[in-house]
């Protein structure tokens, strides 16, 4: 056979097989590289020297259907998260991500890992913050960059709407730790963050901070994100489908219980496309 023959033909076997995706480089390397931000209890945090928590678990869960495999675990300020998904410097976001529109047509999101739904916290024994309006004329603090503070801008303007003060002061931090050191010490009135993180910090510092447990803003969750393009559309595929499973065997449920204290009802057929 012509060399010039067998060259073609080689040419059209190696087109013909299917390109090696996301999933299946990391099948193949034995590693997947996430990043997590490990300052956020009760989903990741640090204890003991090492990162714990209800996404922790939760990962690990997911890891066991993909045997072999090791975990290169990055722990970076959030506000770092999604740009450097985006150039490739890590595989996924596993950690708490809130859902909202620009990110929902950005990234592709997982299915729910949990509410992630909005209010704050006070100092215990403040009797002057009772509902979000009770924000009127205050200073609150919140984390930079996050879906918290577009809630928080949004709230203020929904209280101008009403004919009430806007929110004085919004104040940005880091991670959420720096908000609260700051209520505590009161130079600020309040801090806003989602249901289950001041519940679970409640039972932390109860002596000094009280959850406000009426919610404000359409109901939100938590996901983990992937790049959303062909070669990490079978690594998401394969997170949600075993979401799907723990969900249905009960395992994400104990997790709840075990991290919140309570079990939360997620959709398991699609992430809700978000409004805003």
């Amino acid at each position: 056979m012509p060399a010039l023959l067998v060259a073609s033909l080689s040419l059209v076997a190696a087109s013909g097989a299917p390109a090696a995706d996301l999933l299946d480089r990391i099948k193949e390397k034995g590693q997947i590289v996430i990043a997590s931000e490990a300052r956020y209890p009760p989903f990741e945090y640090v204890e003991n020297g090492s990162i714990v928590g209800y996404g922790v678990d939760l990962f690990n869960e997911v890891m066991k259907a993909l045997p072999g495999v090791k975990i290169d675990r990055l722990d970076l300020p959030f506000q770092g998260l999604l740009p450097g998904l985006q150039t490739e410097k890590f595989d996924a976001i596993i950690t708490s991500v809130t859902v909202n529109k620009q990110r929902y047509d950005t990234y592709r999101l997982s299915l729910p890992i949990a509410d992630a739904s909005f209010t704050y916290v006070k100092r215990k024994g403040d009797s002057s913050l009772k509902t979000p309006d009770d924000l009127s004329g205050k200073s609150v603090g919140t984390q930079a960059g996050s879906a918290q503070l577009k809630a928080t801008e949004a709230l203020s303007e929904q209280l101008k709407s009403k004919g009430l003060a806007p929110i004085t002061n919004i104040q940005t931090y880091v991670d959420f730790n720096e908000a609260y050191a700051d209520l505590a010490a009161g130079r600020t009135d309040a801090v806003v963050n989602s249901l289950p993180n001041l519940l679970y910090l409640q039972t932390q510092r109860g002596d000094a901070f009280e959850t406000v447990k009426t919610t404000f803003g359409a109901p939100t969750y938590f996901s983990w994100a992937f790049r959303k393009d062909d070669d990490s559309k079978s690594l998401a595929d394969f997170f949600d489908d075993q979401f799907r499973k723990l969900a249905a065997d009960g395992t994400m449920a104990k997790l709840q219980e075990k991290w919140f204290g309570f079990t939360m009802k997620l959709p398991t057929d699609a992430l809700p496309v978000p409004k805003d």
